[in-house]
């Protein structure tokens, strides 16, 4: 019976060994989580009220240890290291995957994908840039031009706001209005509007003070002709109350094949009259022009958002995360890649930051949660064993060739 026993701790031994070097072989792969062996012992039958002795030991499973490694930063915005539970769930033609390696880029086709083209699955983004919760798909990220906004189109219809202030110091202005003689305005500023193909126009306002706290305002686009005047008034304290809303409504043509002519609100409000110089305080219109997208940036809540030449950022896709409810009944498909199974449970697909799931660190990997100091240790313990169970043949070896010794 020594001899079985020995046998089955030479396997198990060496089987363990096995797990230390494929922990220590990939103590530099992002996202590899470390193995660890359980023994048990084997008897051949249980017999009540008596003392058995085993007949030796057997692997009974190798776990992976799910525990968090450190995080190192990387250049890359798209390598996205989870920072607490979770795996990424992968597509590789329709079958799912499950992977904590975060090294992820752009392929060919516009999808993100990791170093063996399995692509990264989230929630996408729908045709008024709104992530939409619904069944998890393949991320694309597309890379036209982003669709030029006519001042005044956005969906809020904000139009052009200028904040100013107009010197109350200043005098009466009783000569008609002409756009070429500064002397027959107060004060003017400019902003750029755009039409809706994206074109820049540069809208002139013109501020005649007609009276105590009475003002005239005109405006023209690209030194066109100018409007007619529009009135507005201050109270006593230098607060604009006419118009009452602060908008002046503009309409002004444009020779550029776009939509003509361009219409948008002037919003005034906010403006004072006060006895400083003239000022802009601010300038903000809901218009811009086409972009290419120039980057991307992952949130930590995996909303991936792309960055735009004209300055604008919209909203793409969202990484979706998933957890089991017994991660170690996972089976390993290599590459870094756990495959579902009924030990597993279901997987349990959320946002990161949502429910156990952790949240995503753009521009960086999750290193490999190997301790190389207790590798080399359980390496060196499971020699001893090997060369322990290695001794028992020998000895059991000796006491046989002893009996066979016997006249």
């Amino acid at each position: 019976m020594s001899f079985q026993q020995g046998l089955s701790g030479l396997n198990a031994s060496s089987k363990a060994i096995d797990v230390v070097g494929n922990n220590i072989a990939n103590s530099g792969t992002v996202g590899f989580k470390a193995a660890n062996t359980a023994f048990a012992d084997v008897f051949a039958a249980t017999m009540n009220g008596s003392n058995q002795i085993g007949i030796g030991t057997s692997i009974a499973s190798v776990n992976q240890q799910f525990t968090q490694g450190n995080i190192t930063v990387t250049n890359n915005p798209l390598d996205l290291a989870i920072n607490g539970q979770g795996f990424y769930r992968l597509s590789n033609n329709g079958a799912i995957t499950w992977t904590r390696n975060g090294q992820f880029n752009v392929d060919k086709d516009g999808y993100i994908v990791n170093a063996n083209g399995y692509r990264l699955t989230g929630y996408l983004a729908n045709a008024q840039n709104v992530i939409v919760p619904s069944t998890p798909a393949e991320i694309f990220i597309n890379t036209a031009d982003l669709q030029p906004q006519a001042t005044g189109s956005s969906p809020a219809g904000t139009g052009l706001q200028i904040g100013l202030n107009l010197d109350s110091r200043s005098a009466a202005i009783t000569a008609a209005f002409d756009i070429n003689d500064p002397t027959t305005y107060t004060s003017s500023t400019s902003a750029t509007v755009y039409d809706s193909l994206g074109n820049a126009h540069l809208l002139s306002l013109y501020f005649v003070k007609t009276g105590p706290n009475a003002w005239n305002v005109y405006s023209n686009l690209d030194g066109g002709t100018p409007s007619a005047a529009t009135a507005i008034a201050f109270d006593a304290s230098g607060k604009l109350t006419t118009p009452a809303n602060g908008i002046i409504p503009q309409s002004h043509a444009v020779t550029t094949g776009a939509t003509s002519p361009l219409a948008f609100d002037l919003n005034l409000t906010g403006s004072t009259q006060y006895g400083n110089i003239f000022g802009v305080n601010s300038i903000t219109q809901d218009g811009y022009a086409s972009g290419r997208l120039t980057g991307l940036s992952v949130a930590a809540d995996g909303t991936i958002q792309g960055r735009y030449s004209n300055g604008q950022t919209r909203d793409l896709a969202q990484v979706v995360l998933g957890n089991f409810n017994n991660p170690n009944g996972l089976v390993s498909l290599g590459n870094n890649q756990w495959g579902e199974t009924a030990d597993s449970g279901q997987p349990l697909i959320g946002v990161p930051g949502s429910g156990s799931l952790g949240v995503i660190q753009s521009a960086a990997v999750e290193e490999s949660n190997v301790d190389l100091t207790a590798e080399l240790v359980n390496m060196i313990t499971y020699q001893r064993q090997y060369q322990a169970n290695a001794q028992t043949i020998k000895t059991q070896d000796s006491i046989l060739q002893t009996l066979v010794n016997l006249r």
